[in-house]
């Protein structure tokens, strides 16, 4: 039997008890607003959110916003009545803010009133909300980590930052351990600690990190490591948490990456937390790593290039020098020996020059621009003595690079074709057509001259080598220079009409 009441809840015994094992919510409300049936789970729920302690039968007959009157307004009272009104079933989450609980609801409408359906999804709505959180972690430390734009010193910042907002700390710092000494590098903190400030290692807790090598998770640094909280440095700063992983280079711990606070934590760093940070430290090594290295680099490179610099001053003014005297020596006698001389002077200023370009063309391409290839191709080939050699360009590509060194790579290309093409049926450059187009993943330059033999092709970029007799063997070499120094690779092949052909690929 059912009561004209009750939303359609029946008043069998089995089916009551039946609804009361239900870990969901149900309860039936009448037209007027009044409780029909609440089975265990709603009951319970309710009767929290009244603040009261009510039997069932108590609650039967009573009027939901009489008993709730805040619901009213919410979207479950919004909801309820439209339910109502319409006739249509609907289900909704929503969350009740006295009781912080999140509902999911679903609403059977019926004659005789509603029937409610409910239950807490708490637990799923913040673990969903965990898993959104840490994927905008995720998504911000990526952005932060592919900025080309900032350096090295602002990306850290940045992650210092994210850390400190996932972490709920008030600190975080970037540090470099020199010999016995604490160096702060990159500082976030409310504090007066700034980048530059130094403090003694041992009255840390950084130092177990640097030790130890491995994360240092402290929640409670009192409870869990009474050691740590009595050192001077803990101290003075009043360290009550911390969490920090160690920074390497060259598989040598270079300091720590690390978050700390004045307030211990209520509950332990959770699992993701111990992992961003490590993630964040893992980048900042990899990160640190190359800066050092590049920087290093960059040293190398400017004294090479005053070293190359001075060299080539200093063969040059003998040189200038002994062509003097040739000229004077020249009035004085003929001979073929002064010819020869004269030649042995204009290699060695070909080989100066090409040094100097050589050691200039590998350097990192430190401020690349966006260059239309092909109006660089048509520059290279005006800078080029090429007599009546013709070039054919089918070029349509954009790329970021340094303009001058990409034009001597094309000058390189076109003078080897040039100087080098010619064959017993042809015996100048007069005759060599030289051409430049795509190809997958960049471009080609090619020429229908005598080629390069396949057993010198995996070599021939390499310095030094040269297929003629004359030759310094530093012009392709410089190509290829100049190529890594923008990331690109070059293959060395054959065209359609057995000449030489250089494959660029990998070109951005």
């Amino acid at each position: 039997m059912t009561d004209e009441r009750d939303g359609g809840a029946a008043e069998s015994p089995h089916l009551e008890r039946l609804l009361d094992r239900m870990t969901d919510g149900v309860f039936g409300l009448d037209t007027d607003w009044q409780f029909t049936y609440l089975n265990e789970t709603a009951r319970g729920v309710i009767c929290n959110a009244a603040g009261e302690t009510l039997t069932t039968d108590e609650l039967v007959g009573r009027n939901i916003w009489d008993l709730l009157p805040e619901v009213r307004d919410t979207t479950f009272g919004e909801q309820y009545r439209e339910a109502l009104r319409t006739g249509e079933q609907t289900a909704f989450d929503d969350y009740y803010d006295p009781l912080d609980v999140w509902f999911e609801v679903r609403v059977y409408p019926l004659e005789t009133g509603l029937t409610v359906c409910f239950r807490d999804v708490t637990e799923r709505r913040r673990r969903h909300e965990r898993i959104e959180n840490r994927e905008a972690v995720l998504r911000e430390m990526y952005d932060t980590i592919a900025d080309r734009d900032a350096s090295f010193e602002e990306r850290v910042d940045d992650l210092l930052r994210i850390g400190q907002r996932a972490l709920g700390t008030s600190h975080g710092t970037l540090s470099r351990v020199q010999d016995e000494e604490y160096v702060f590098e990159v500082v976030r903190s409310p504090g007066d600690v700034t980048a530059g400030d130094t403090i003694d290692l041992s009255t840390t807790s950084c130092e177990r990190v640097v030790l130890t090598e491995e994360t240092l998770v402290l929640a409670n640094m009192a409870e869990e490591a009474p050691d740590l909280a009595e050192r001077a440095g803990n101290r003075k700063w009043d360290i009550k948490c911390y969490l920090g992983t160690p920074v390497f280079v060259d598989d040598e711990v270079y300091g720590t990456f690390c978050f700390y606070d004045d307030d211990q934590r209520t509950e332990p760093f959770s699992d993701w937390e111990v992992t961003l940070v490590d993630l964040m430290g893992r980048w900042v090594s990899v990160a640190l790593e190359r800066k050092l290295v590049t920087e290093e680099l960059r040293r190398q490179n400017d004294r090479l290039e005053k070293f190359v610099a001075m060299i080539s001053h200093d063969l040059r003014n003998p040189l200038n020098v002994a062509d003097g005297w040739l000229d004077v020596l020249g009035e004085d006698c003929e001979s073929e020996a002064l010819t020869k001389i004269e030649a042995s002077h204009d290699r060695m200023r070909t080989i100066v020059d090409e040094v100097l370009t050589l050691a200039r063309a590998g350097q990192a391409v430190d401020d690349p621009t966006e260059l239309d290839l092909g109006r660089v191709v048509a520059d290279a080939w005006e800078q080029v003595a090429t007599g009546d050699a013709t070039l054919a360009i089918d070029l349509d590509l954009t790329v970021r690079g340094d303009r001058p060194r990409l034009r001597q790579l094309f000058e390189n290309l076109f003078r080897n074709s040039v100087e080098h093409g010619s064959t017993d049926d042809r015996p100048g450059p007069d005759d060599v057509s030289i051409s430049v187009g795509p190809c997958p993943g960049g471009f080609y330059v090619e020429d229908d001259g005598v080629g390069i033999p396949v057993d010198r092709r995996d070599s021939i970029l390499e310095f030094g080598v040269s297929t003629a007799d004359d030759g310094t063997g530093i012009g392709l070499g410089v190509v290829e220079d100049i190529a890594d120094a923008h990331g690109w690779a070059v293959d060395v092949t054959e065209s359609a009409s057995g000449g030489a052909r250089f494959e660029f690929t990998t070109v951005t």
